[in-house]
């Protein structure tokens, strides 16, 4: 069977699990203040700061904003490296994240953590 790109089975992630009950609390808080509720139970999106889009996303202005999904769960955190926006299931600016995107949000997930005093 051929695997699209954007297949479910196959996802790029950064992954932090491993943290107690309270940092999850702590981290949901956070998420809950900066990001606002989660949509689908436990998704946050964090939209992607607009220096970071690549060119096709740039000239598709119409569907921005560009997210990172963020799953939270009781002791995981995962971040896909697919760059999503809410306004189509399927277009070309939606794209697995370059390595500025992807260093970007693991740069802010860890400096979360590490603004929460959580230790993984």
């Amino acid at each position: 069977m051929l695997l699209t790109a954007f297949d479910p089975r196959i996802m790029k992630q950064y992954v932090i699990d491993g943290f107690r009950s309270e940092d999850y609390e702590r981290i949901k808080a956070y998420f809950d203040e900066h990001c606002g509720t989660p949509s689908l139970g436990s998704i946050y999106w964090i939209e992607i700061d607009e220096a970071l889009l690549n060119g096709t996303q740039l000239s598709h202005a119409g569907c921005g904003p560009h997210y990172f999904a963020v799953e939270l769960e009781e002791g995981r955190l995962s971040c896909e490296f697919l760059v999503r926006i809410k306004k189509s299931v399927k277009c070309d600016c939606m794209a697995y994240a370059d390595q500025k995107q992807r260093e970007w949000i693991m740069d802010m997930m860890d400096a979360m953590l590490e603004k929460l005093h959580i230790s993984i």
